[in-house]
């Protein structure tokens, strides 16, 4: 708990305390107006954003390893709850935001559950193409979400993006203009003081000067749709409803915001920790606060939260030094609970439409598909499919396309390793590919194969036909064949089985097979399994030279070859 540590280590001080009050005051002036919009993105009342900055946001404090990392209700997870509940109920009833309130406990308790058991690494199965993919859809999906609150028209409620647009664009003529108006002046505003100073707070700027507008004008009777009435005060402890149906028909949701939000909230932490280099990030700690601050939370009325980008960087350049800056932003949303929730009956709807389409825009990585398509083309296919299977089938749908993908590729590609026939480079100890170095001479003493993946059950048969490939492609069979181990990084019973048939194909053709450079943990395995003994210790080698030695001049290495069979009896664990 980096926050107790500061003060029992005697750490803090006047001047980070005014850095952090600072810092906290420009986020919770950030913070109050779009926790207002993500709130009604999400289809809960505006009231629930503002309850989801108040303890959530005070227990990270506590908990949370980032010192800059500012937590709270954020697009993507919006729109992912929106999708998920409003399959179950109605959005702003009841039911709907009892759902939410469930939803947000049981992804807190997910990730409680993947810290106890350490079990941060499972974010790592997400590729950060189908992130791409998948947060650039999002946007656009969102984007398409507040058309209706930003033209002022009604839109039907359609399953497909597509459907939306092309509601909208034959419809146009619908639009209330008062509405358009404000929204688009409103996004101008934001995005030029965001370009001025980004920690000017624009989007509670325009919020203000929007809603005097509405008031003094009376907008509201000229079509302009407005918040109206949000409840003061602060939350009440109350259990969310629960029970195991439900909890069932959630899971896919659960999932999604869980593995979504970690994967944001740590990206955004280690890019503060890199930057700042005054605190290290644990992600096994990182899940264990966001789970309680989402457990707790959702016992005081607190909807589904994660760590944003754009105020975690505003916080850091206000000058953020510890989590106390959080703490200031929480105090905030209390004030305004207590004393300004009468002020926010005429914020106009397309006010907050512009700060959620401002704050969206951003989203759409273009740079990442271009720079994808020019590095790995795979990659570059995986974020596109994910990007187009999110629009398509939907934000849960969409991110498990994405993964099965980027599953489907990793096995087709481990399933098929780099095997390379090596060559000695002329004049020197060194032997390389010999597709990279064609004038180096092929010697007919010997073939050296060098095979660079694990050896196990998904590319075995193909290791097997590569091999006998290579020597059968010999006018004259070599006398031997040098298989470099040195990438071998593991091996299982059904890659053992293959190199035993390997073995016995040489055997038959009386080439001698040739072991170098096989690590630690193979050579454990080849020892248990008897074929270090049954190869003999003799054809074990060190390095290429050694074995080269060996098949030019019958040049012997006791002491190599007893380095090169070592091994350890003793297993490391029973899955060894």
């Amino acid at each position: 708990m980096p926050f107790l540590l500061i003060f029992k280590k005697k750490e803090y001080n006047s001047a980070i305390l005014k850095s952090d009050i600072l810092a906290g005051i420009t986020v919770g002036v950030i913070l109050i107006p779009q926790a207002i919009a993500y709130a009604l993105l999400m289809g809960v009342p505006a009231i629930y954003g503002l309850y989801a900055c108040l303890v959530p946001l005070l227990l990270y404090a506590f908990f949370g390893t980032s010192r800059q990392l500012s937590i709270g209700p954020v697009a993507v997870t919006a729109i992912l709850v929106m999708s998920g509940v409003s399959q179950l109920a109605d959005p702003f009833s009841d039911k709907f935001i009892s759902l939410v309130l469930f939803t947000g406990f049981l992804i807190g308790v997910l990730q409680i559950i993947m810290s106890v058991l350490r079990m941060g690494f499972l974010v790592n199965l997400i590729s950060q193409p189908v992130i791409s993919g998948f947060i650039s859809a999002a946007a656009i999906i969102i984007i398409v979400s507040q058309l209706e609150e930003g033209l002022g028209m009604t839109i039907p409620d359609y399953k497909y993006t597509h459907q939306t647009i092309g509601y909208v664009i034959g419809h146009f003529s619908n639009v209330n203009w008062i509405t358009l108006a404000i929204c688009i002046g409103s996004i101008t505003v934001i995005v030029i003081l965001k370009k001025w100073k980004r920690s000017f707070p624009g989007a509670l700027t325009v919020l203000v000067i929007t809603t005097l507008l509405t008031y003094v004008f009376n907008l509201k009777e000229k079509g302009l749709a407005i918040i109206q009435d949000v409840p003061s005060g602060l939350p009440s402890f109350s259990i969310p409803e629960m029970n195991y149906d439900t909890m069932v028909t959630l899971i896919p949701t659960v999932l999604t915001v869980t593995f979504i939000g970690y994967v944001g909230s740590i990206g955004i932490a280690k890019s503060m920790e890199m930057k700042n280099r005054d605190h290290i990030i644990r992600p096994n700690q990182e899940l264990l606060a966001l789970g309680i601050a989402k457990v707790i939370g959702a016992f005081f009325q607190a909807v589904p939260s994660s760590g944003s980008y754009s105020r975690t960087a505003i916080n850091d350049e206000a000058g953020a030094k510890t989590t106390v800056s959080s703490i200031i932003a929480a105090i905030m949303v209390i004030l305004s609970l207590l004393f300004l929730t009468s002020f926010f009956y005429y914020i106009p709807k397309s006010t907050l439409a512009a700060i959620i389409l401002v704050s969206v825009f951003g989203l759409i990585n273009y740079s990442e598909a271009k720079y994808l398509f020019s590095l790995r083309r795979r990659d570059f296919i995986v974020m596109i499919i994910t990007f187009l299977g999110t629009l398509i089938f939907g934000v849960e749908n969409g991110i498990f396309i994405g993964v099965l993908l980027s599953f489907v590729f990793l096995q087709y590609y481990s399933a098929r390793p780099h095997i390379a026939e090596l060559v000695n480079i002329p004049g020197t100890m060194y032997y390389r590919n010999i597709n990279r170095f064609p004038d180096a001479v092929q010697s007919k003493e010997y073939l050296i194969i060098r095979f660079d993946n694990q050896l196990y059950f998904g590319n075995s048969g193909y290791f097997k036909d590569t091999i006998f490939k290579y020597v059968s492609h010999r006018d004259v069979h070599p006398k031997f064949l040098i298989l470099d181990n040195t990438n071998m990084h593991d091996i299982d019973s059904t890659g053992l089985h293959v190199l035993e048939d390997i073995h016995q194909y040489l055997e038959d053709l009386d080439i001698q097979l040739l072991m170098v450079g096989t690590i630690g943990p193979v050579r454990d395995f080849l020892k248990r399994s008897g074929f270090t003994d049954k190869l003999g210790k003799d054809y074990y080698y060190l390095t290429i030279s050694n074995a080269v030695d060996y098949a030019e001049n019958r040049m012997e290495h006791e002491d190599i070859h007893e380095a090169a069979v070592q091994f350890n009896q003793k297993r490391r664990s029973f899955l060894d």
